[in-house]
């Protein structure tokens, strides 16, 4: 008689959830529950119960990921049931979205910890912030009953998450939860968080000091992909793909002495950690994977949401307040800010991201201080001086 599967509860059927989370855990023979509230997306896995992911590679794959179903995320009841039978979660439903989920999450873990007493559940954070682990273990610990052990019965596993999945354009299949993804499939999660024996998944790394790996992602990843787009864009306004502006043999110099000066402030925060030899091999291997011309990823989707990613703790400003307060050259972090600030790029339907719209409109209105201040979180004098630096020169090097 087969083993039952295991079975992974995973919070957001969207790109990363399929083409990355669901995907290495299905393949790694769990059965794969994805609570999501797009009822076409639900619908397509209770009929379908797999789905494909296509690797945009010079050696292309299709995968197919099977034992798969849906529930609807606003069935509070249903999500609540699958998390009592689950052995592990996981949650990819974008930062904005995170508050969303708490109370079908905490309806879970208190019925599950009537039906199994003492049974502790992992969480993997697949999300691109920094601090998930505190953010929703604060946000449960304000909704959970005083009684609830939530430091003793959850395990808040934090990830750095570096897949690229682009908006499928032009693709040749009109199936919902077709997916298109990059090659790079590994997962790096926090060794440490775990409350139970780590789970045997293909492509999962567990690391020590995984604040040091989530701030690598996001000084040398996020800020390199966010250079690229937002100096393309200034300089190459009429090209859509990520791997065009990069011909630009000029960009792809700045973009990678930039990618550089972010590194330099990463290893300064954990010298312990990063080598040099390893992050000017991680900057090498990004570069070639941001100019994959069958990707097909567009400056658009990467530079998109200018109001997020020029928050104080985001992929600009963490590393170039790190350089700054740390007395290190931060001149080339400062011109990919300066070059965010006119990025205006559409989608293929020819129109801005909405609310880019209005953070353009806000910086019309109110000027460069306003949004230095308000959004990304910089002092008065700050904000002056870097604006003063940036005024000085309108020229790249």
């Amino acid at each position: 008689m087969a083993s039952k599967l295991k079975k992974l509860v995973l919070f957001g059927a969207g790109k990363i959830g399929r083409s990355f989370i669901g995907q290495l855990f299905g393949r790694s023979g769990y059965e794969v529950v994805f609570i999501d509230i797009d009822q076409r997306v639900i619908d397509a896995l209770n009929q379908k119960h797999s789905y494909r992911v296509f690797i945009c590679d010079t050696d292309p794959e299709t995968i197919v990921v099977e034992n798969v179903r849906g529930v609807q995320g606003r069935d509070v009841e249903e999500v609540a049931g699958e998390i009592v039978s689950a052995d592990i979660l996981a949650v990819s439903v974008g930062k904005n979205r995170l508050k969303h989920i708490v109370p079908s999450l905490s309806r879970g873990l208190v019925e599950r910890e009537k039906v199994f007493p003492g049974r502790a559940i992992d969480i993997i954070l697949a999300e691109n912030m920094r601090n998930a682990d505190l953010f929703l273990h604060d946000e449960l610990t304000d909704v959970l009953p005083e009684s609830y052990p939530l430091d003793q019965r959850v395990g808040f596993v934090e990830t750095s998450i570096g897949k690229m999945v682009p908006f499928a354009v032009n693709r040749q299949d009109n199936d919902i939860l077709s997916v298109w993804a990059e090659a790079y499939n590994t997962l790096i999660v926090n060794k440490e968080a775990f409350k139970n024996p780590i789970p045997i998944i293909t492509g999962m790394e567990a690391k020590e000091n995984m604040k040091a790996w989530v701030d690598r992602k996001l000084f040398i990843h996020n800020f390199g992909h966010a250079a690229a787009a937002y100096l393309g864009y200034e300089h190459h306004p009429e090209l859509n793909f990520l791997w065009e502006v990069l011909e630009d043999e000029k960009i792809r110099a700045f973009v990678r002495e930039a990618m550089q000066q972010s590194a330099t402030a990463l290893q300064y925060e954990y010298p312990d950690v990063f080598s040099t030899k390893h992050l000017q091999e991680h900057i090498n291997d990004l570069i070639q994977r941001f100019s994959n011309r069958i990707l097909g990823d567009t400056v658009f989707r990467v530079g998109c949401d200018l109001h997020r990613k020029l928050s104080f703790d985001d992929r600009i400003i963490t590393p170039l307040m790190s350089a700054y307060k740390n007395g290190l050259p931060y001149n080339m972090i400062l011109k990919v800010l300066a070059s965010a600030l006119h990025f205006k790029a559409t989608g293929i339907d020819g129109s801005m991201y909405p609310a880019d719209m209005e953070f353009q409109e806000r910086l019309k209105e109110c000027g460069t201080l306003y949004v230095f201040e308000k959004i990304c979180g910089f002092t008065a004098s700050e904000a002056t001086q870097f604006l003063n630096q940036i005024n000085e020169t309108n020229e790249y090097e």
